[in-house]
């Protein structure tokens, strides 16, 4: 299992494709004032991955108020991004990370318990990477639902 990241630590870099070309951890720092929200969802278009993004959708406003930048990083290829962005009209990068070499460096990709079952797949994540590329606030094994309430509530956002 990838070690978790924790407060304080240097989040890595990462550049993946998304549907309309790439998308870096440096590059979305440099469109905030105040960092970026990183968050792993393990497959587009399914109930509690669409309710999560749709949360982060419906709270984009505030949260690129308070200085902001959101990305979804998950298995799915370029292709199905599109098409669940689209489908749900998601307005921040969604990124492919079908390898999960990105997900494994933050932590994100290794053994669960789903339904009272281990398995090997996509930890539901998010990790706040304040503007100086430190990680700020480091959630794991989050649920979809009010997840990006609490989010919001640990920034202070909105």
């Amino acid at each position: 299992m990838s070690a978790r990241l924790e407060v304080g630590d240097i989040a890595p870099e990462f550049t993946l494709d998304t549907a309309d070309g790439t998308v870096s951890l440096d590059g979305l720092l440099e469109q905030s004032s105040a960092g970026v929200i990183v968050y792993f969802y393990p497959k587009a278009d399914t109930p509690g991955c669409t309710k999560e993004a749709c949360d982060f959708r419906d709270s984009l406003g505030e949260l690129k108020n308070d200085g902001y930048r959101v990305v979804g990083i998950s298995p799915d290829q370029p292709e199905a991004l599109r098409a669940f962005a689209d489908t749900y009209d998601l307005p921040f990068p969604l990124a492919s990370d079908p390898e999960h070499a990105t997900m494994s460096a933050y932590g994100a990709y290794g053994e669960k318990t789903t339904y009272g079952k281990k398995t090997t797949g996509v930890i539901r994540s998010t990790i706040v990477v304040g503007k100086d590329g430190t990680v700020l606030h480091a959630m794991y094994n989050v649920k979809a639902t009010g997840h990006v309430d609490r989010v919001r509530r640990a920034l202070n956002a909105g």
